[in-house]
């Protein structure tokens, strides 16, 4: 039966009787009253609704998202103003020093200073010495660092400088670099539009192996250096300069031993803060952002080898050894990790930096991420949106990529052993512990599918008194595995007071080089970086920790060219560099904060 009608289907409003036209007539009254409210509002409020909901506008709800992405004042040098002024805005906009500049950095591109995986030790692997005629350019391109700054070797071929301030209660600054970089395949030397070790400089471009990663960085902080002795700058806080040379094969030889040399010169928690490669800045969704590193994934290879019974091939069993890992290694790429956005860590704060301030961002992202902030409803729905994204999804999840595989000697002959590595970069909010447990459950039934003997990092998981076909056995490959790095406090706290002096001086120096009437300026957002620094042997030295040296990248990225054929960095985006160096040595100097 219809709502409308009644038991017997009469219409409800029959025009028989005058009080039922009466009561008509009010109906339609208080029906067009109602329907000229309904236009009145819908032509007030609609056009505002339609805007904010579908052209990514940032009007709505501006304070609440100010709060989650808060952006301390741009920082300029006060005491020391004249000085930046003469620098920043005069000598370094120069030809002259343009000129200085690039040379500075095509020459120390032109000493390979190549470093390979399992190098043998310091005096005994030829190739180390690559790094003695790195060190005899520095020596001569910059006088006077080495003539007022002390420098200690570190293993042969580390360096640490120390540019004493005048006041030693303040807390030193920290800035480092590697002087290393990744090979360059002779296969691939004829792609090269310029060779890959010339420093070749086109009018535009400097190109060669680690003209970006990362000579770039280390001759732009001791350029910054030169040029400031050069004025008669004398710091009042100390300033430490921490080179590695083996960053690219994990500062096993480099970095851990400056480590161990600067907690044993400084003490643990004794700088003020530490800078050293990573985040670079770029366009993204209408907004410049720039990300220095606030974290560090961990890291974990995990060898999977599996032993079985060899014997001639032309009697084989149902499976061989490679067989079974093979098995094993499509186990794991069925199974990858499931990612979660997680509220507080560093890719969070990241995307809650998109919502606030840029305009292009797609309404119904920036609306879930407003709201995830006490939804867990939206905040599945915001990672639904991120994740079609794959990098940012891979810098949030661990992650599981299968680069090593081996097994067998001869085609007639039974393996009896294969093994593959399964590299992990470990989440930030994850653990190396949760990492070997995930892998050890998820092989163990295949273990007893195939009837192997289970031994994961160390623990027999087998019965001893069950007979095997073979052994399966998951182990640290290399016994480097790394924790997630701890998280450096942001924000506009007093914890974050480091934070807010780099992020003062990015906008400063953005400002400065690239700002104009109409840019929106730069926002300062954190970020991880997607691989391990030197900085992983650092933790000790301060809590603030950041992988950033103000690389301009316009809409590319930084993972254009590093690596591969054809490094470059663009002249103008190295000045910029020396100027970041600059601005933060003097804001540093007369900080009051740090």
């Amino acid at each position: 039966m219809s709502p409308f009608r009644n038991e017997k289907e009469e219409p409800l409003l029959p025009s028989s009787s005058p009080s039922q036209s009466a009561r008509k007539t009010r109906f339609t009254f208080r029906v067009a009253v109602l329907l000229a409210i309904t236009l009145f509002v819908t032509a007030r409020y609609l056009p505002s609704c339609i805007h904010s909901h579908f052209s990514g506008s940032l009007e709505v709800e501006d304070g609440v998202l100010e709060a989650q992405c808060p952006q301390p004042d741009t920082l300029v040098p006060s005491k020391n103003a004249d000085l930046w002024n003469e620098l920043v805005k005069g000598d370094y906009k120069t030809k002259v020093f343009l000129d200085r500049a690039v040379e500075w950095l095509g020459g120390a591109v032109r000493v390979p200073t190549e470093s390979f995986d399992k190098m043998g030790d310091i005096g005994v692997d030829p190739r180390w010495e690559a790094f003695g005629p790195f060190h005899d350019y520095l020596l001569s391109a910059y006088p006077q660092v080495h003539a007022t700054l002390s420098l200690t070797k570190v293993n042969t071929y580390g360096l640490v400088y120390e540019w004493k301030g005048t006041d030693e209660s303040l807390k030193p600054l920290l800035l480092a670099a590697h002087e290393d970089v990744v090979p360059v395949n002779p296969d691939t030397v004829s792609e090269w539009e310029h060779p890959p070790f010339s420093g070749f400089f086109d009018g535009e471009k400097i190109w060669g192996r680690g003209s970006s990663d990362d000579k770039s960085g280390l001759i732009g902080i001791l350029s910054a250096a030169e040029t400031l002795i050069e004025k008669g700058f004398k710091p009042t806080r100390s300033i430490v300069l921490a080179f590695g040379f083996d960053e690219e094969a994990s500062g096993l030889f480099g970095a851990s031993q400056l480590a161990v040399h600067l907690l044993a010169t400084y003490g643990e928690n004794t700088f003020a803060f530490l800078v050293d490669e990573g985040g670079d800045y770029m366009n993204e969704f209408g907004q410049t952002y720039a990300t220095p590193g606030i974290a560090e994934k961990g890291y974990l290879d995990v060898r999977v080898e599996v032993e079985s019974p060899g014997g001639h091939s032309s009697v084989p069993p149902p499976h061989t050894s490679i067989g079974i890992l093979s098995a094993l290694l499509v186990h794991y790429e069925s199974n990858p990790y499931t990612p979660r956005l997680n509220r507080g860590t560093p890719m969070y704060l990241k995307a809650q930096c998109l919502a606030s301030h840029a305009p292009e961002l797609p309404s119904p992202l920036r609306t879930a991420l407003i709201k995830s902030t006490k939804s867990d409803k939206a905040l599945r729905e915001a990672e639904t949106y991120l994740f079609s994204d794959k990098f940012f999804k891979s810098l949030v999840g661990t992650t599981q990529a299968i680069d090593l595989i081996q097994g067998g000697v001869k085609t007639n002959a039974l393996p009896e052993s294969a093994w593959g590595v399964v590299n992990h970069r470990i989440a930030t909010d994850s653990s190396l512990s949760e990492v070997k447990e995930h892998d050890t459950n998820l092989l163990f039934d295949l273990a007893q599918k195939f009837n192997l003997s289970y031994t994961a990092f160390g623990e027999n998981l087998s019965d001893d008194s069950k007979a095997y076909y073979g052994k399966l056995t998951l182990s640290d490959a290399w016994g480097a595995g790394l924790s997630p790095a701890p998280i450096t406090p942001t924000g506009l706290g007093d914890d974050a007071k480091p934070f807010q002096l780099l992020a003062g001086t990015i906008k400063a120096t953005y400002d400065l080089h690239r700002g104009g009437d109409d840019d929106k300026g730069v926002v300062v957002s954190p970020g991880i970086m997607s691989g391990n620094t030197d900085t992983r042997y650092y933790w000790k030295l301060t809590p603030h920790i950041f992988r950033y040296n103000h690389h301009f990248t316009g809409d590319t990225g930084f993972f254009k060219t590093v690596h591969t054929v054809n490094e470059y960095i663009e002249a103008d985006a190295f000045i910029e560099m020396i100027q970041f160096f600059t601005t933060l040595i003097l804001n540093t100097d007369e900080s009051t904060v740090v």
